[in-house]
């Protein structure tokens, strides 16, 4: 099945520049009625709001500054899309941040897994078909990191190994099956953006965060943002609930469930021996 993104009313964090942005831009393409961007961001995100309904209509993109954070916030503006748009069809955890220092793991675990867990039950519980919805998707953000490992960024690294295990599990039959929410998680080469700057890294171990450009150039292929988002918009058209999809080195994007599906059963071997 083939679904498209026509009509759709689309909210998406994270989204004011980098891959969020990508998304949005490639989305008005794609005919969607309305993009809710979730930012920090405040200059830009106004920006791309500006640009985005001066060129595609009045009010197909509205910039809403949200720290993703706090909760009240982040899910109150859920209930304005609604109320504004009448539905809600998909939900786009895309914010995030790679910083492993003393300063910021925290915080960083605060984003890239308790905020993204926040918004997917409450974006399933509107569009739930148990809740009185009509169903819609829910695409979370992970990584190569949950499908590698590395001494680099090891909260990183756990933080998108949970945004997998999460979605994969919420996304199973048992849920979908009343529901009608579909739950992807779309895991990302590293990408060409911001988030990989000397400005935004960061580490519990100052020799560690030295080598963090060299190293990360090394071991993983980069990709173009518009790599990455085109990937995102791809995953959602052929992706059944509980699937993974791989957007990594320029490549078109990948479905690779059968991959973490077989890695887990052999984790879990020993459980029943």
């Amino acid at each position: 099945m083939v679904y498209e993104w026509k009509d759709k009313v689309v909210i998406i964090t994270g989204a004011a520049t980098g891959i969020g942005s990508g998304v949005v831009r490639i989305l008005m393409n794609e005919g969607v009625k309305h993009v809710a961007v979730l930012d920090i961001a405040v200059d830009a995100g106004l920006v791309l709001q500006k640009e985005l309904n001066s060129k595609y209509g009045a009010n197909k993109v509205k910039f809403y500054k949200c720290d993703v954070t706090n909760h009240d916030l982040f899910l109150g503006i859920f209930d304005e899309v609604v109320k504004e748009q009448g539905t809600l069809d998909v939900l786009i955890n895309n914010a995030g941040i790679m910083n492993d220092s003393y300063e910021t793991y925290k915080k960083q675990i605060d984003i890239n897994v308790t905020a993204l867990v926040a918004g997917t039950l409450r974006a399933m519980e509107i569009m739930g078909k148990n809740h009185g919805g009509k169903g819609g998707a829910v695409i979370n953000l992970a990584s190569v990191a949950a499908l590698s490992q590395s001494h680099l960024i090891p909260i990183y690294f756990a933080t998108k190994s949970a945004v997998l295990q999460f979605t994969n599990c919420i996304g199973r039959d048992e849920y979908y099956s009343k529901t009608g929410v579909r739950m992807i998680v779309m895991c990302l080469g590293a990408t060409d953006t911001p988030l990989l700057s000397d400005a935004k890294l960061g580490s519990f171990d100052k020799e560690i965060a030295a080598t963090y450009q060299q190293a990360l150039r090394a071991d993983y292929p980069f990709q173009r943002m518009e790599s990455a988002a085109q990937g995102i918009v791809d995953a959602y058209k052929r992706g059944e609930s509980g699937s993974t999809w791989l957007a990594n080195a320029d490549k078109p994007v990948k479905e690779i469930t059968q991959n973490v599906q077989k890695a887990y059963s052999i984790l879990s071997e020993p459980i029943y021996e």
